[in-house]
Protein backbone atom coordinates (compact mmCIF):
# COMPACT_ATOMS: atom_id res chain seq x y z
CA UNK A 1 0.00 0.00 0.00
CA UNK A 2 2.70 2.68 0.76
CA UNK A 3 4.73 1.31 -1.98
CA UNK A 4 1.03 2.07 -4.29
CA UNK A 5 0.81 5.59 -2.68
CA UNK A 6 4.49 6.55 -3.11
CA UNK A 7 4.38 5.91 -7.17
CA UNK A 8 1.02 7.65 -7.52
CA UNK A 9 2.24 10.83 -5.31
CA UNK A 10 5.33 10.34 -8.00
CA UNK A 11 2.95 10.35 -10.99
CA UNK A 12 1.21 13.10 -9.73
CA UNK A 13 4.16 14.83 -9.46
CA UNK A 14 5.82 14.37 -12.78
CA UNK A 15 2.29 15.21 -14.12
CA UNK A 16 2.14 18.88 -12.49
CA UNK A 17 5.66 18.74 -13.75
CA UNK A 18 4.86 18.49 -17.22
CA UNK A 19 2.02 20.42 -16.56
CA UNK A 20 3.93 23.50 -15.29
CA UNK A 21 6.65 22.96 -18.67
CA UNK A 22 3.65 22.87 -20.74
CA UNK A 23 2.15 26.13 -19.25
CA UNK A 24 5.40 28.03 -19.62
CA UNK A 25 5.54 26.95 -23.20
CA UNK A 26 2.59 28.38 -23.84
CA UNK A 27 3.45 31.43 -22.26
CA UNK A 28 7.04 31.85 -23.64
CA UNK A 29 5.39 31.24 -27.19
CA UNK A 30 2.40 33.58 -26.35
CA UNK A 31 4.89 36.13 -25.60
CA UNK A 32 6.97 35.75 -29.05
CA UNK A 33 3.55 35.44 -31.18
CA UNK A 34 3.13 39.44 -29.06
CA UNK A 35 6.73 40.37 -29.58
CA UNK A 36 6.82 38.98 -33.26
CA UNK A 37 3.15 40.87 -33.95
CA UNK A 38 4.39 44.30 -32.68
CA UNK A 39 7.90 43.95 -34.11
CA UNK A 40 5.51 43.37 -37.44
CA UNK A 41 3.15 45.89 -36.15
CA UNK A 42 5.96 48.57 -35.96
CA UNK A 43 7.92 47.55 -39.09
CA UNK A 44 4.23 47.74 -41.45
CA UNK A 45 3.56 51.15 -39.12
CA UNK A 46 7.60 52.62 -40.26
CA UNK A 47 7.26 51.30 -43.61
CA UNK A 48 3.71 53.00 -44.30
CA UNK A 49 5.10 56.35 -42.15
CA UNK A 50 8.14 56.15 -44.76
CA UNK A 51 6.01 55.01 -47.89
CA UNK A 52 3.46 58.13 -47.01
CA UNK A 53 6.11 60.54 -47.15
CA UNK A 54 8.11 59.60 -50.00
CA UNK A 55 4.90 59.98 -51.81
CA UNK A 56 4.42 63.48 -50.10
CA UNK A 57 7.86 64.59 -50.77
CA UNK A 58 7.02 63.60 -54.66
CA UNK A 59 4.13 65.23 -55.13
CA UNK A 60 5.68 68.22 -53.36
CA UNK A 61 8.68 67.95 -55.85
CA UNK A 62 6.15 67.07 -58.86
CA UNK A 63 4.31 70.24 -57.66
CA UNK A 64 6.79 72.58 -57.53
CA UNK A 65 8.21 71.52 -60.76
CA UNK A 66 4.78 72.01 -62.32
CA UNK A 67 4.62 75.70 -60.51
CA UNK A 68 8.36 76.00 -62.38
CA UNK A 69 7.11 74.99 -66.14
CA UNK A 70 3.93 77.39 -65.52
CA UNK A 71 6.41 80.73 -64.59
CA UNK A 72 8.98 79.43 -66.84
CA UNK A 73 6.28 79.29 -69.96
CA UNK A 74 4.45 82.49 -68.75
CA UNK A 75 7.84 84.30 -68.89
CA UNK A 76 8.46 82.82 -72.63
CA UNK A 77 4.87 83.79 -73.70
CA UNK A 78 5.15 87.56 -72.10
CA UNK A 79 8.33 87.63 -73.58
CA UNK A 80 6.92 87.38 -76.92
CA UNK A 81 4.44 89.95 -76.53
CA UNK A 82 6.76 92.64 -75.38
CA UNK A 83 7.97 94.04 -78.51
CA UNK A 84 4.06 95.11 -79.29
CA UNK A 85 3.62 95.95 -75.67
CA UNK A 86 1.13 99.60 -76.07
CA UNK A 87 2.23 101.62 -73.29
CA UNK A 88 3.35 105.65 -72.89
CA UNK A 89 5.74 104.40 -70.32
CA UNK A 90 9.41 104.85 -71.66
CA UNK A 91 11.89 102.34 -71.62
CA UNK A 92 11.50 98.44 -71.57
CA UNK A 93 10.32 96.42 -68.62
CA UNK A 94 11.04 92.14 -67.77
CA UNK A 95 8.75 90.01 -68.20
CA UNK A 96 8.81 89.55 -64.60
CA UNK A 97 7.01 93.47 -64.29
CA UNK A 98 3.90 91.83 -65.22
CA UNK A 99 2.65 89.77 -62.23
CA UNK A 100 -0.83 89.48 -63.60
CA UNK A 101 -0.22 88.03 -66.78
CA UNK A 102 2.16 85.42 -65.16
CA UNK A 103 -0.66 84.21 -63.20
CA UNK A 104 -3.47 84.38 -65.58
CA UNK A 105 -1.01 82.37 -68.33
CA UNK A 106 0.26 80.18 -65.15
CA UNK A 107 -2.86 79.11 -64.89
CA UNK A 108 -3.86 77.92 -67.96
CA UNK A 109 -0.26 75.97 -68.12
CA UNK A 110 -0.69 74.39 -64.80
CA UNK A 111 -3.91 73.04 -66.42
CA UNK A 112 -2.70 72.16 -69.60
CA UNK A 113 -5.39 74.15 -71.66
CA UNK A 114 -5.01 76.73 -74.52
CA UNK A 115 -4.10 80.51 -73.29
CA UNK A 116 -7.31 82.40 -73.37
CA UNK A 117 -6.29 86.06 -74.40
CA UNK A 118 -9.91 88.47 -74.52
CA UNK A 119 -9.49 91.98 -76.91
CA UNK A 120 -11.64 94.35 -76.49
CA UNK A 121 -11.24 96.26 -79.71
CA UNK A 122 -12.58 96.09 -83.46
CA UNK A 123 -15.80 98.16 -82.86
CA UNK A 124 -16.74 99.98 -86.39
CA UNK A 125 -14.58 102.18 -88.47
CA UNK A 126 -14.40 106.01 -87.68
CA UNK A 127 -17.55 107.89 -88.99
CA UNK A 128 -14.82 110.47 -90.38
CA UNK A 129 -14.28 109.98 -94.43
CA UNK A 130 -10.71 111.62 -93.30
CA UNK A 131 -9.45 108.78 -91.18
CA UNK A 132 -10.56 106.06 -92.83
CA UNK A 133 -11.50 104.31 -96.18
CA UNK A 134 -15.36 103.42 -95.78
CA UNK A 135 -17.56 101.74 -92.84
CA UNK A 136 -16.03 97.96 -93.32
CA UNK A 137 -13.08 96.56 -92.26
CA UNK A 138 -9.96 96.76 -95.11
CA UNK A 139 -6.24 95.93 -94.97
CA UNK A 140 -5.88 97.59 -91.90
CA UNK A 141 -7.67 95.01 -90.02
CA UNK A 142 -6.67 91.99 -92.61
CA UNK A 143 -3.07 92.70 -91.22
CA UNK A 144 -3.95 93.12 -87.53
CA UNK A 145 -6.18 90.02 -87.69
CA UNK A 146 -3.08 88.00 -89.30
CA UNK A 147 -0.89 89.39 -86.75
CA UNK A 148 -2.51 88.38 -83.88
CA UNK A 149 -2.90 84.53 -85.12
CA UNK A 150 0.89 84.59 -85.70
CA UNK A 151 1.39 85.58 -82.09
CA UNK A 152 -1.18 82.51 -81.16
CA UNK A 153 0.69 79.97 -83.11
CA UNK A 154 4.39 80.99 -81.84
CA UNK A 155 2.66 80.44 -78.22
CA UNK A 156 1.87 76.95 -79.53
CA UNK A 157 5.68 76.54 -79.50
CA UNK A 158 5.80 77.13 -76.01
CA UNK A 159 2.93 75.80 -75.04
CA UNK A 160 1.38 72.83 -76.63
CA UNK A 161 -2.12 73.30 -76.10
CA UNK A 162 -1.90 76.41 -77.77
CA UNK A 163 -3.13 79.80 -77.25
CA UNK A 164 -6.66 81.69 -78.88
CA UNK A 165 -7.44 85.71 -78.73
CA UNK A 166 -11.33 86.34 -78.38
CA UNK A 167 -11.48 89.29 -80.08
CA UNK A 168 -14.96 91.11 -78.35
CA UNK A 169 -16.37 93.64 -80.53
CA UNK A 170 -17.66 96.34 -79.13
CA UNK A 171 -19.27 98.77 -81.40
CA UNK A 172 -22.81 98.45 -80.14
CA UNK A 173 -21.44 98.67 -76.63
CA UNK A 174 -21.06 102.54 -77.35
CA UNK A 175 -22.19 103.26 -80.46
CA UNK A 176 -24.76 105.71 -79.89
CA UNK A 177 -21.96 107.54 -78.53
CA UNK A 178 -19.82 107.47 -81.06
CA UNK A 179 -22.33 108.35 -83.75
CA UNK A 180 -21.60 105.22 -85.69
CA UNK A 181 -25.11 103.68 -87.17
CA UNK A 182 -25.97 99.94 -85.39
CA UNK A 183 -26.00 98.65 -89.00
CA UNK A 184 -22.94 99.48 -90.36
CA UNK A 185 -21.36 98.21 -86.86
CA UNK A 186 -22.97 94.93 -87.54
CA UNK A 187 -21.91 94.86 -91.19
CA UNK A 188 -18.17 95.25 -89.84
CA UNK A 189 -18.52 92.70 -87.08
CA UNK A 190 -20.00 89.98 -89.51
CA UNK A 191 -17.21 90.93 -92.07
CA UNK A 192 -14.13 90.65 -89.27
CA UNK A 193 -15.73 86.67 -88.51
CA UNK A 194 -15.89 86.61 -92.59
CA UNK A 195 -11.83 87.68 -93.05
CA UNK A 196 -11.16 85.26 -90.32
CA UNK A 197 -12.69 82.37 -91.42
CA UNK A 198 -11.23 83.43 -95.31
CA UNK A 199 -8.16 83.59 -94.17
CA UNK A 200 -7.86 80.33 -92.36
CA UNK A 201 -7.55 82.57 -88.97
CA UNK A 202 -7.80 79.12 -86.76
CA UNK A 203 -6.99 80.98 -83.39
CA UNK A 204 -8.82 83.35 -83.63
CA UNK A 205 -13.10 84.21 -83.24
CA UNK A 206 -15.21 87.34 -82.26
CA UNK A 207 -17.71 88.17 -79.18
CA UNK A 208 -20.46 90.74 -79.03
CA UNK A 209 -23.63 91.54 -77.68
CA UNK A 210 -25.63 89.45 -80.28
CA UNK A 211 -23.89 86.33 -78.44
CA UNK A 212 -25.08 87.71 -74.93
CA UNK A 213 -28.48 88.96 -75.42
CA UNK A 214 -29.22 88.10 -78.92
CA UNK A 215 -32.14 89.79 -81.26
CA UNK A 216 -32.98 92.35 -78.41
CA UNK A 217 -32.99 96.03 -79.77
CA UNK A 218 -29.23 97.68 -79.66
CA UNK A 219 -30.75 100.34 -77.58
CA UNK A 220 -31.99 97.77 -74.92
CA UNK A 221 -28.86 95.72 -74.96
CA UNK A 222 -26.94 99.13 -74.15
CA UNK A 223 -29.15 99.99 -71.59
CA UNK A 224 -28.67 96.34 -70.05
CA UNK A 225 -24.81 96.35 -69.69
CA UNK A 226 -24.84 99.94 -68.71
CA UNK A 227 -27.33 99.28 -65.91
CA UNK A 228 -25.76 96.18 -64.66
CA UNK A 229 -21.93 97.05 -65.11
CA UNK A 230 -21.34 100.71 -65.38
CA UNK A 231 -19.81 102.32 -62.73
CA UNK A 232 -21.30 105.64 -61.80
CA UNK A 233 -20.46 108.94 -63.08
CA UNK A 234 -19.11 110.73 -60.20
CA UNK A 235 -16.90 107.40 -59.26
CA UNK A 236 -15.96 107.59 -62.38
CA UNK A 237 -15.12 111.89 -62.87
CA UNK A 238 -13.24 111.57 -59.10
CA UNK A 239 -11.09 108.66 -60.51
CA UNK A 240 -10.42 111.60 -63.74
CA UNK A 241 -8.84 113.74 -61.20
CA UNK A 242 -7.07 111.47 -58.63
CA UNK A 243 -4.99 108.84 -61.68
CA UNK A 244 -2.83 110.30 -64.24
CA UNK A 245 -3.68 107.01 -66.26
CA UNK A 246 -7.17 107.46 -66.16
CA UNK A 247 -6.86 111.36 -67.04
CA UNK A 248 -4.37 110.31 -69.97
CA UNK A 249 -7.59 107.98 -70.98
CA UNK A 250 -9.96 110.42 -71.09
CA UNK A 251 -8.20 112.70 -72.94
CA UNK A 252 -6.93 110.44 -75.31
CA UNK A 253 -10.96 109.30 -76.12
CA UNK A 254 -11.98 113.22 -76.19
CA UNK A 255 -9.24 113.74 -79.03
CA UNK A 256 -11.00 110.91 -80.64
CA UNK A 257 -14.42 112.17 -80.55
CA UNK A 258 -13.42 115.64 -81.83
CA UNK A 259 -11.66 114.45 -84.45
CA UNK A 260 -13.97 112.08 -85.32
CA UNK A 261 -16.92 114.60 -85.32
CA UNK A 262 -16.77 115.81 -89.22
CA UNK A 263 -20.32 117.27 -89.94
CA UNK A 264 -20.63 119.51 -86.31
CA UNK A 265 -22.24 122.75 -87.14
CA UNK A 266 -21.50 124.72 -83.83
CA UNK A 267 -18.01 126.41 -82.55
CA UNK A 268 -14.76 124.41 -81.61
CA UNK A 269 -15.13 124.86 -77.82
CA UNK A 270 -19.12 123.66 -77.91
CA UNK A 271 -17.32 120.54 -79.85
CA UNK A 272 -14.84 119.88 -77.22
CA UNK A 273 -17.62 120.55 -74.37
CA UNK A 274 -20.35 117.75 -75.87
CA UNK A 275 -16.77 115.87 -76.37
CA UNK A 276 -15.47 115.75 -72.82
CA UNK A 277 -19.29 114.74 -71.99
CA UNK A 278 -19.02 111.79 -74.26
CA UNK A 279 -16.26 110.22 -73.13
CA UNK A 280 -17.36 109.57 -69.49
CA UNK A 281 -19.94 107.49 -71.08
CA UNK A 282 -17.54 106.05 -73.56
CA UNK A 283 -15.29 105.28 -70.53
CA UNK A 284 -18.86 104.16 -68.36
CA UNK A 285 -19.42 101.52 -71.30
CA UNK A 286 -15.91 100.38 -71.79
CA UNK A 287 -15.59 99.36 -67.76
CA UNK A 288 -19.23 97.84 -68.20
CA UNK A 289 -17.68 95.73 -71.38
CA UNK A 290 -15.30 94.32 -69.25
CA UNK A 291 -16.59 93.21 -66.81
CA UNK A 292 -19.20 91.17 -69.24
CA UNK A 293 -16.23 89.82 -70.69
CA UNK A 294 -14.68 88.71 -67.76
CA UNK A 295 -18.29 87.07 -66.52
CA UNK A 296 -18.23 85.29 -69.78
CA UNK A 297 -14.42 84.55 -70.12
CA UNK A 298 -13.42 83.92 -66.92
CA UNK A 299 -9.52 83.81 -65.28
CA UNK A 300 -8.64 84.92 -69.76
CA UNK A 301 -5.79 86.87 -70.16
CA UNK A 302 -6.92 90.88 -70.77
CA UNK A 303 -5.42 92.73 -73.54
CA UNK A 304 -6.07 96.31 -74.84
CA UNK A 305 -5.76 98.41 -77.67
CA UNK A 306 -5.50 101.64 -75.26
CA UNK A 307 -1.90 102.19 -74.11
CA UNK A 308 -1.62 100.54 -70.27
CA UNK A 309 1.37 101.11 -67.16
CA UNK A 310 3.86 98.68 -66.93
CA UNK A 311 2.36 95.77 -64.65
CA UNK A 312 -1.42 97.02 -64.96
CA UNK A 313 -4.10 94.48 -65.15
CA UNK A 314 -4.43 94.99 -68.64
CA UNK A 315 -1.57 94.40 -71.40
CA UNK A 316 -1.83 96.88 -73.90
CA UNK A 317 -0.88 95.81 -77.32
CA UNK A 318 -0.12 97.41 -81.17
CA UNK A 319 -1.60 96.17 -83.98
CA UNK A 320 0.81 97.38 -86.55
CA UNK A 321 3.39 100.09 -86.75
CA UNK A 322 1.77 103.89 -85.99
CA UNK A 323 3.59 106.91 -84.76
CA UNK A 324 0.39 107.38 -82.14
CA UNK A 325 0.28 104.68 -79.90
CA UNK A 326 -3.22 105.42 -80.04
CA UNK A 327 -3.74 104.65 -83.39
CA UNK A 328 -5.83 101.58 -84.30
CA UNK A 329 -6.72 100.19 -87.40
CA UNK A 330 -10.90 101.53 -87.46
CA UNK A 331 -9.40 104.81 -87.19
CA UNK A 332 -7.07 105.07 -90.15
CA UNK A 333 -5.83 103.72 -93.54
CA UNK A 334 -3.20 101.17 -94.41
CA UNK A 335 0.50 102.28 -96.05
CA UNK A 336 2.54 99.96 -97.74
CA UNK A 337 5.84 101.22 -97.93
CA UNK A 338 8.38 100.96 -100.53
CA UNK A 339 10.51 98.48 -98.17
CA UNK A 340 7.82 95.99 -97.57
CA UNK A 341 6.71 97.59 -94.26
CA UNK A 342 2.99 98.74 -93.45
CA UNK A 343 1.51 101.77 -91.20
CA UNK A 344 -1.08 102.70 -89.98
CA UNK A 345 -2.50 106.54 -90.60
CA UNK A 346 -5.14 109.05 -91.32
CA UNK A 347 -6.40 108.31 -95.25
CA UNK A 348 -5.69 112.00 -95.61
CA UNK A 349 -2.07 111.72 -95.31
CA UNK A 350 -1.69 108.30 -96.61
CA UNK A 351 -3.14 109.35 -99.90
CA UNK A 352 -0.50 111.65 -100.25
CA UNK A 353 2.06 109.14 -100.08
CA UNK A 354 0.68 106.38 -102.02
CA UNK A 355 -2.27 105.00 -104.37
CA UNK A 356 -5.33 104.05 -103.86
CA UNK A 357 -5.34 99.93 -104.00
CA UNK A 358 -8.92 97.91 -104.10
CA UNK A 359 -9.38 94.41 -103.20
CA UNK A 360 -12.58 92.12 -104.24
CA UNK A 361 -13.82 95.47 -105.53
CA UNK A 362 -13.60 97.94 -102.11
CA UNK A 363 -11.13 100.52 -101.36
CA UNK A 364 -8.15 98.21 -99.44
CA UNK A 365 -5.35 100.53 -98.96
CA UNK A 366 -2.07 103.04 -100.06
CA UNK A 367 1.16 102.09 -101.37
Amino acid sequence: MPLTTAADAQTAHDSHTVERAARTTQTAETTENAETATRAETTETAETAESAETTETAETAESAGATETAEAVGTAVLRLLLPHHRTADHGAAPAEAFPHQLHQIGAFVCRNEPIVLTLPGFPCKSPNPAKVLGHLPDQGERLSLAFLNSLCARIEEIHAPGARVVICSDGHVFGDLIRVPDEHIDAYSDELGRLIDELGLEHLSVFDLRDVLGDLPHSAKRAYVHDRYAPGLDELRAEVRADEHTLALYRGITRFLVDDTADFTGTRSALQRECRRRAYGVIQRSRAWGELIAEHHPGSVRLSIHPQAVGAPKFGIRLLDAPDVWVTPWHSAALHRPDGTWSLMPRARAERLGRLVHHEGRPSHFE
